[in-house]
Parts: structure tokens; sequence; C-alpha cells
């Protein structure tokens, strides 16, 4: 079987009816399909660069939840905010717990990029050091701040609510505008160090507007109380680290 025949099975259209790109016209369309929608979106065409102008997305508002001992949680959303952002969505990353360690630079990298992003922004409310991790950092000062972030968050929610999430935002609008996703980066941390409360987490998803997208991190514990909310739960579970063989954290991969 050649490739037109194979192609022709899949997309039920003739290789003769096919453009230059290996599509059929603008699309290739599976006939089979009660929704009628290709069977490999993009038909071959190759993705490029565009200039990132205010858009709306169709279908945000869903609730996603990231924990597990496995390195990737942050860096994973910071990637999904990223791609948010080029499609001219606003995007905000509010960090709680995230105020470094003594093998973690003052500069952060993500911090630089999301600097020079159109349509993404970021604020940090995390204190010096890891809550009970004996580091030496102020245990009162953790919950402080972490209190702090969750005032921030509800914030940040209750501006998403007032704000027309179905119109296009400015790009480099305040975040008290409305966002269309909201990443609480390592939120989950706090919760289970009993910084802030489950009740607390939950009341903000209970708030937040239909069609913001919002983004929970953080945790090596499995978040049993927000399994019935989440509409998307990923655990990112730890193979191998070089942590265990005396790695320090590394600029450009942790920070």
């Amino acid at each position: 079987m050649n490739r037109d025949e194979r192609d022709e099975g899949r997309t039920g259209v003739e290789p003769s009816d096919r453009g230059a790109n290996g599509t059929s016209g603008d699309r290739a369309i599976d006939e089979s399909r009660e929704d009628g929608l290709e069977n490999t979106p993009g038909g071959g065409r190759t993705p490029t660069a565009e200039p990132i102008e205010p858009s709306v997305p169709e279908e945000f508002g869903l609730v996603q939840v990231w924990w597990g001992d496995g390195k990737g949680k942050t860096t994973a959303t910071l990637g999904m905010g990223m791609r948010a952002a080029g499609h001219g969505f606003r995007v905000h990353l509010l960090q709680f717990m995230k105020g470094g360690a003594s093998s973690v630079e003052a500069v952060r990298g993500e911090y630089n990029a999301i600097a020079v992003l159109p349509g993404m922004s970021y604020e940090n409310l995390g204190h010096y050091g890891w809550h009970g991790m004996a580091d030496g950092s102020d245990e009162e000062k953790h919950e402080a701040q972490a209190r702090a972030g969750l005032e921030r968050a509800r914030e940040l929610v209750d501006a998403a609510d007032r704000a027309d999430l179905r119109e296009p935002l400015a790009l480099d609008g305040d975040p008290e505008d409305g966002v269309h996703m909201l990443i609480l980066d390592e939120i989950l941390y706090a919760a289970d160090r009993g910084l802030i409360g489950e009740s607390d987490v939950l009341e903000l998803i209970e708030s937040k507007p239909d069609r913001l997208e919002l983004v929970l991190s953080g945790s090596h514990d499995r978040p049993e109380f927000l399994l019935d909310v989440a509409d998307l739960v990923t655990n990112v579970r730890k193979e191998k680290h070089p942590i265990d063989e005396g790695q320090r954290a590394r600029s450009g991969t942790e920070f």
C-alpha cells in the first residue's frame, strides 16, 4: 500500500483531490467522523511563529492540579503559561513559598523570560528558605507570606470575575484588570504544610469565573481534597533525580 492509499483510508479524500501539502484544499476532513474534524489537525502543515496579538481562549475554564515528587511541576505550568501567552491570552503567575535557598541565586531565569514575553506577568510572595526545613528561616514569616499569597490569589480571582473574559485583554495590562489563566505555583505545598487551609483552596476554586483557567501546583502529597473538583490532575513522579546524589540546583534547569 502506498502513501496515498494509506492517506485515503484515513481521511476518505481521494489522492487527486489533495493539495501540494498533502491536504484536500485547506483541510483534510474525515467524512466518517460525526464532528467533521480532521484526524490530524494541521494536515501536515508546519507551524510557524506569528506576531502575538491579544486574543480570547475559546475553551478555558478548567481547574488543573500538578503534584508529585518529581522535578517539573513548576516547569510544566510555566511552559503552559508561555504557550497560552503565545496565543495572545493574558497569563499571570503567582508563586507561593518560592523565596529561594542557599543553593539558588537571587535571579531566576523564568522571571527574565517572562519580563520580555507579551501577555505574561509574575509575582513572588515567597519567604526565603522552605517551611519546616530547619534552614534557619523564620517559620512565622513563612505562614504570614503564605496567607498574603492566599489573599492576593483571592484578589486576582475576583478581578478575573469582574473582567469580561470573552474579550481580548491588553497584553501589557495589570493582572487586576483580569487574566485568562492564573497559575498559583506551590499553593499546594502551602496547604499540605498547614500554612493555609484546604478549605481556602476549595473556596478559591468555587469563586473562580467560568472562563478562568486556574492552575494549582506543588506538594509531594496526593491532594485528595481536590480530586473531585479538579478537571485535570497530573502526578509528576520521580524515577531518578541527581539531587539524590548530591547535585545542587542548577542555573537554567532549576532556577
